[in-house]
């Protein structure tokens, strides 16, 4: 069996993930919607753009710490926020909010969390903590999740907007992995088929906290995951508009993010709605089997708003030289969701914390090699577009 730091890229934590997680888990955090053209694009995307090195620079002392919404952090990476991780491992969002603290960046704790955020808060006491939230048909209800997650400690709130409905994922639905989950023969034979996963996670999960819920849900309305929302009350509302980002810029006293941008023409609305920033994202691709890459349309919306809001970026980021190229296109930091989830499958925390070290190597090698000793040259002048593509 491979010690998860032996690895040595996220190709490794990648296949060791796909070993240790039933198929249905691994998919959901893997792949697409619909065809996939969007995911394969996305890929595509971030090899087309190219980094000029610049040569006789002294770059013997790097530094790729940054200041996102007024905290200094090791490095300019956030965890994304990711519905269930608590499936991956036994307390997956506590196991990855410890890997933050360790790397010292944030972790965004999701709505649909099996974990809530006073447990992560109380068993990661020095994690720097954001709150993701799906906006709730139930304003009120919302309103009251936003509040619980302040009184937590979260100090970023983050609204994700590009995901109104649930995305057409059929595997999801082949596999029985949807939200909620459908218990099937084909699920059961692949959860026997990883007993390691099976004892180590969800029996384990099962008999210290009982069935996984979604336990950001009120206590009314919480139910296994296995079972449909008993109320649209907390549904997802497809109703959202930019009233209800008033109505959360009067409620959150702290940095509030839009995240799910893919318009100018959106940034500029967040901006001038009080907005303090917005994540340029395709949710990774799994919504919009359409979209574009978010790396591709980073650049405009930098420009439009890069002065007033901190932009952010996320989907598809793998290497730290991808990290390099979006900072380069204006963005502030990057978000990551599927490396540190497969580092945490390959190895809990420390595998968490392994991928993101990597990711943090990746950053710094590539600073010196394009002879940036620190962030602040990541500049338009170091990246150019590939001319054959």
């Amino acid at each position: 069996m491979t010690d998860v730091f032996a690895t040595l890229n996220y190709h490794e934590l990648r296949a060791m993930a796909q070993r240790f997680l039933p198929r249905g888990v691994f998919e959901y955090i893997d792949r697409g919607s619909e065809d996939e053209h969007a995911l394969r694009e996305l890929a595509q995307a971030w090899r087309h753009w190219q980094l000029r090195p610049q040569v006789m620079v002294d770059v013997a002392q790097r530094d790729c710490s940054t200041t996102i919404f007024g905290r200094q952090q090791a490095s300019p990476v956030v965890i994304a926020p990711t519905a269930m991780a608590g499936l991956v491992r036994h307390n997956g969002e506590v196991l990855m909010a410890q890997a933050a603290a360790q790397a010292g960046v944030p972790f965004c704790v999701a709505t649909q969390s099996i974990t809530p955020i006073e447990r992560i808060a109380a068993m990661a006491p020095e994690a720097d903590l954001w709150f993701q939230l799906y906006h709730w048909e139930d304003r009120a209800l919302a309103h009251d999740l936003v509040r619980r997650a302040h009184d937590a400690g979260a100090r970023v709130l983050v609204l994700t907007a590009d995901t109104v409905i649930a995305a057409n994922r059929e595997y999801n639905t082949r596999n029985g992995f949807g939200i909620p989950l459908q218990p099937s023969v084909r699920g059961a034979w692949d959860v026997l088929s990883h007993p390691r996963w099976l004892v180590s996670t969800l029996l384990r999960s099962s008999l210290c906290d009982g069935v996984p819920t979604f336990a950001h849900y009120p206590p009314e309305f919480r139910s296994a995951v296995t079972r449909p929302s008993i109320s649209k009350r907390i549904q997802v509302a497809q109703s959202l508009s930019w009233d209800d980002i008033a109505a959360l810029r009067k409620l959150w006293p702290g940095p509030l993010v839009l995240k799910g941008v893919l318009r100018v023409e959106d940034a500029r609305r967040a901006m001038d709605c009080g907005l303090d920033g917005v994540v340029v994202s395709s949710h990774g691709a799994r919504n919009v089997d359409s979209a574009p890459a978010p790396i591709d349309v980073l650049p405009d919306i930098a420009d439009a708003v890069g002065k007033h809001l901190t932009v952010l970026m996320d989907s598809g980021v793998r290497r730290g030289s991808d990290v390099a190229k979006a900072l380069a296109l204006g963005a502030r930091g990057v978000m990551v969701g599927r490396l540190p989830l497969w580092g945490m499958a390959a190895g809990g925390a420390r595998g968490a914390a392994h991928a993101l070290a990597l990711l943090r190597q990746e950053l710094l090698s590539t600073m010196a090699l394009t002879g940036c000793p620190s962030l602040s040259a990541l500049d338009a002048t170091l990246i150019q577009k590939s001319l054959t593509q």
